[in-house]
């Protein structure tokens, strides 16, 4: 299955790194949210893209999103780097990868887990996929300008 924009963001319930179920279907009818998927806690890439959400995380606060990252990286990796970096959005364990999959997140090079983000309305519409291994500031930057142009 791959999720495309226009499509109900199938629902999942993970475990966060403070050990909570987080469902998605949580914040359907309360609030916006910007789902990405990132390949490893604490490698570099991964690194600048969680802290250029922490840095925005405000922002997306004040666009009525909320943001949660989803590795297959454990419960205790998770707490790790979330507390290394101050990281104030939920990092939740898909060790499976079942949560991947049903989103359809590609793998780099057959091997890589990859770096996709969901902007996922209110009413729990995809508004926007963005996929980029690389450019790790526009996963914020794509998830912003989206916000900014659906209604409250």
């Amino acid at each position: 299955m791959t999720v495309k924009v226009g499509d109900t963001a199938p629902n999942f319930t993970l475990t966060s790194q403070t050990g909570e179920s987080v469902s998605l279907g949580d914040f359907r009818g309360k609030t916006a949210v910007v789902l990405y998927f990132y390949p490893k806690d604490d490698t570099p890439g991964c690194t600048a893209e969680a802290c250029a959400f922490r840095d925005s995380y405000q922002v997306f606060k004040d666009a009525g999103a909320e943001v949660i990252g989803v590795s297959s990286d454990s419960i205790n990796d998770h707490k790790q780097f979330a507390n290394k970096y101050n990281l104030p959005f939920v990092l939740l364990s898909d060790s499976s990868n079942k949560v991947r999959q049903l989103y359809g997140v590609p793998a780099t090079l057959w091997i890589l887990p990859g770096r996709v983000t969901y902007v996922i309305d209110k009413q729990g519409v995809v508004r926007h996929i963005f996929d980029s291994m690389l450019d790790f500031k526009a996963h914020v930057d794509q998830a912003l300008l989206t916000l900014k142009g659906i209604p409250a």
